[in-house]
């Protein structure tokens, strides 16, 4: 629990600071060269939609943040408790991460995607949904 709290401090600094300086009036457009995130053993690509990434890691995401610049869902399992951000751009994936560096941590990113999850959990979910392990 110390986990999501900790990161929940993060999503919210990286949520406010992507509020304050990407606040409405951009495009919505795929980026130019989107990052290829497929899944190994599945041979798919996970969806940038929390509740899709939700059931493919096992679990129905409680929405959190509801917001223009991402979409973030809290999933509770008796694994563990982690979370999905979701984003409509790259460039706010990446915004997001940037923020979220300070606080340390091990990020599953893929095609606008976060899960912010404990290590040990990152090559499962790597396996199942595609992208890479990241240590901003």
């Amino acid at each position: 629990m110390d986990l999501v709290r900790g990161v929940v401090g993060a999503v919210s600094v990286a949520a406010l600071a992507l509020v304050m300086g990407c606040g409405g009036g951009g495009s919505r457009a795929e980026p130019d060269a989107p990052e290829v995130s497929a899944a190994p053993d599945a041979g798919v690509m996970a969806p940038a939609r929390v509740e899709v990434i939700a059931r493919l890691t096992g679990c129905e995401a409680s929405i959190r943040i509801e917001a223009d610049e991402l979409r973030q869902g809290v999933c509770h399992t008796a694994r563990a408790d982690y979370l999905i951000t979701t984003f409509p751009e790259d460039r706010l994936k990446e915004t997001w991460l940037d923020s979220a560096s300070v606080y340390g941590g091990t990020y599953l990113v893929g095609m606008r995607w976060i899960v912010s999850a404990r290590p040990e959990l990152m090559d499962g979910f790597r396996l199942t949904l595609g992208g890479t392990v990241r240590t901003p």
